[in-house]
């Protein structure tokens, strides 16, 4: 009876709770779809340090390049749900599901399987010619593609991507039909601009402003909502009444089934790394302004950013077919 007492007895003890280690316990992957060099990986270096210092842990990059980002995007969007895999995410993350389903594939990714965490930076592209164009303002390049329709050529970083769908939304809102030349990447769409094999091309300012400012480009207009700090002198499409607002813009996104608590910690770094003046100083040497979103605010910009470019997929689709 004794007996039985005392295992009734331990049995009522309070068991211990082992706390499972406080996140981040050990390095994070940042993953970049993209090759070094490029706005993403340019981004992503200088937050990768940054945070560093808020989370006490190393945040490594991993250059995942592959499919215009889809293979670094799927890679995340498939990854343990645990915090140590995230990705720095450009726009046309949105493009790559729409695109691929209007040419009868299967998506490698839904958007629905990635959260955001917060907007770093949001630049919208620029279009420019070179400096000897017959075309002095965006009114003498509409006006003369609408009396040569499909003649006025463009380069870009592929089909349906980032440098291809500013064109399409331009010509939409214009009326006006150009002729697309697609290159590997932004590097060399600018390069064909600039050995006069197109007539124009479209990039962040970070890519243009040596080119404007050695005089062998003509900036015509921005696609942003205010003036660029950098090229005061250019107007934008909006304020030209053209609705054709673009922004290559990058952010820091986790897959979508990560814990509220993790998803909250890498949230609160992101906001103090951003402040850091390291960060601000290394941003500002790429010529790249901080847009700092924090997760609710980012959601409903790439809510809206991704219907807007889904609009925009189904009408480059058309294009294409016809001809």
């Amino acid at each position: 009876m004794r007996r039985r007492i005392a295992l009734v007895a331990v049995a009522l003890l309070p068991v211990p709770v082992f706390a499972q280690d406080a996140y981040p316990s050990r390095p994070i992957t940042m993953v970049v779809a993209f090759p070094p060099g490029g706005v993403a990986d340019i981004t992503a270096r200088p937050t990768a340090f940054a945070m560093e210092k808020m989370l006490k842990q190393r945040v490594i990059i991993e250059n995942k390049p592959g499919a215009a980002g889809a293979t670094g995007n799927a890679y995340v969007a498939n990854a343990k749900p645990d915090g140590y895999t995230l990705l720095m995410a450009l726009s046309s993350i949105s493009v790559i599901p729409e695109a691929e389903r209007l040419q009868g594939h299967s998506p490698p990714y839904e958007l629905n399987q990635l959260a955001p965490i917060a907007l770093i930076s949001a630049d919208p592209v620029v279009l420019v010619v070179r400096k000897e164009a017959p075309w002095a303002t965006v009114k003498d390049f509409v006006e003369d593609a609408k009396k040569r329709p499909g003649k006025i050529s463009y380069s870009s970083s592929g089909i349906f991507g980032a440098l291809h769908m500013p064109y399409t939304l331009l010509e939409h809102a214009t009326g006006i039909t150009l002729w697309h030349v697609p290159y590997s990447g932004g590097g060399p769409a600018l390069q064909a601009l600039l050995g006069s094999q197109v007539d124009s091309t479209v990039g962040g300012p970070a890519a243009m402003i040596g080119q404007i400012k050695g005089g062998r480009l003509r900036p015509l207009a921005s696609f942003g909502s205010k003036r660029l700090a950098s090229l005061p002198d250019v107007p934008t499409l909006k304020e030209l009444g053209i609705d054709a607002e673009y922004f290559i813009w990058a952010g820091l996104m986790a897959p979508a089934a990560t814990p509220p608590a993790v998803r909250k910690k890498l949230r609160d770094s992101l906001r103090q790394a951003v402040q850091d003046p390291d960060f601000r100083n290394a941003m500002a040497k790429v010529e790249t302004p901080i847009n700092y979103l924090d997760a609710p605010e980012f959601q409903k910009f790439w809510d809206a950013d991704a219907n807007k470019l889904a609009e925009a997929v189904k009408r480059v689709k058309i294009v294409e077919q016809r001809q």
